[in-house]
């Protein structure tokens, strides 16, 4: 099917394209040009970062386009935190946004995590809480001081665990 997504590892090589995507889309919710220069070394991916065994990048591709990424990152434990997630500003709205989530969901649980810390771009909080995450505070941005964040956590044991018990089989 030609327009199915599909979720891929990134390379290394792909770190410059990323970074400029991240900056894409986060200039789609309408920042200023002073703002976005203080978000690029924040946004900025390295090989490096994509190397590095304690995180794991995602790239979601629809027909031979990357259409967005995600990062996960492991400070060792059950909890991971979602690093980076950024979709193709054309493409936001369309459900690239949550496959993404989901991938990383799943590929956090295969490294054990139960638990997902997300600082999310305050444009982003209904998109994580419609995807079961809760607001438990606020962390000060690393390119904007000053400027307060929402934090999200979600535990990915809770999405499985039936909140009814017909639906246990019971």
């Amino acid at each position: 099917m030609a327009d199915r997504l599909t979720i891929r590892q990134a390379s290394a090589r792909e770190a410059p394209g990323l970074s400029a995507l991240a900056l894409r889309s986060k200039a789609h919710w309408g920042y200023s040009p002073d703002f976005m220069q203080a978000c690029e070394d924040e946004l900025r991916v390295t090989g490096a970062d994509i190397d590095s065994p304690l995180s794991d990048y995602g790239v979601a591709e629809k027909q031979g386009t990357v259409a967005g990424f995600f990062a996960l990152e492991f400070s060792g434990g059950d909890v991971a935190e979602l690093e980076a997630s950024f979709v193709e500003p054309a493409m936001i709205g369309t459900g690239i946004g949550r496959a993404l989530l989901n991938h990383a969901l799943r590929a956090a649980e295969l490294r054990g995590v139960t638990r997902l810390v997300i600082q999310g771009d305050p444009h982003a909080e209904a998109f994580y809480l419609a995807a079961g995450a809760r607001r438990i505070g606020e962390r000060e941005s690393a390119s904007i001081p000053g400027r307060m964040l929402p934090l999200f956590e979600l535990f990915l044991a809770a999405r499985h665990t039936p909140r009814d018990p017909r639906d246990a089989g019971e």
